[in-house]
């Protein structure tokens, strides 16, 4: 399967699309408040149109996953690859959250496993990376993983779209690391590396 040579920037576009189905989302529902209210709750009962913040996420959810088999096929070691599949689970994960919206039993469920599927994904990207040979870069998401999932746990967060907020921003932190890794190696490493693992 070959998803051209666009794939490599699903990472982004998918944090970017996110941002605005939120910010569309809060504009046309003047009763959120950031600091009281989950993102959720746009596209729960109250909101005036759940469809737009519940089909966006699925949207998102989408691009996620592309993005993830991507990664899967550039992935240099197996570390790498299992840090894809965590993120094509998140993707499956977000894209639950859409179908079982705000109001819905599972809907507590898959939220807060989407968060740790993409928790896992990053401390083993930064796994990965390291064993690439990329210390830097690893080092960056290692420290990404410790303070996101640190702050997450000892802030006091005033409201579930405030810790949401963050969790998503550390996710968009890691897509540009990750983008950045891919695009600092030669296109015909990862040939070459894969070769050498096998």
């Amino acid at each position: 399967m070959r998803l051209g040579a666009a794939a490599e920037y699903l990472g982004l576009a998918a944090a970017v699309l996110a941002w605005v189905v939120i910010g569309v989302c809060v504009v046309t529902n003047p009763w959120f408040v950031f600091t009281k209210n989950a993102f959720s709750d746009l596209g729960g009962p109250k909101s005036t149109d759940p469809w737009l913040y519940n089909d966006g996420l699925i949207g998102v959810a989408v691009l996620v996953f592309l993005y993830a088999i991507y990664l899967t096929r550039l992935g240099v070691n197996k570390v790498e690859v299992v840090s894809a599949s965590f993120v094509m689970v998140a993707a499956v994960f977000l894209a639950l959250i859409g179908i079982y919206h705000e109001g819905t039993y599972p809907h507590v469920f898959v939220s807060t496993w989407f968060f740790v599927q993409f928790d896992t994904a990053i401390l083993t990207s930064g796994i990965g990376l390291l064993l690439r040979g990329l210390k830097n870069l690893a080092y960056g998401v290692l420290s990404l993983f410790l303070i996101a999932t640190l702050v997450a746990a000892l802030v006091p967060w005033p409201s579930a779209a405030t810790i949401e907020a963050w969790g998503i921003s550390a996710i968009d932190v890691w897509a540009v690391l990750v983008f950045t890794s891919y695009r600092s190696k030669p296109k015909n490493s990862s040939m070459q590396i894969r070769a050498h693992f096998k």
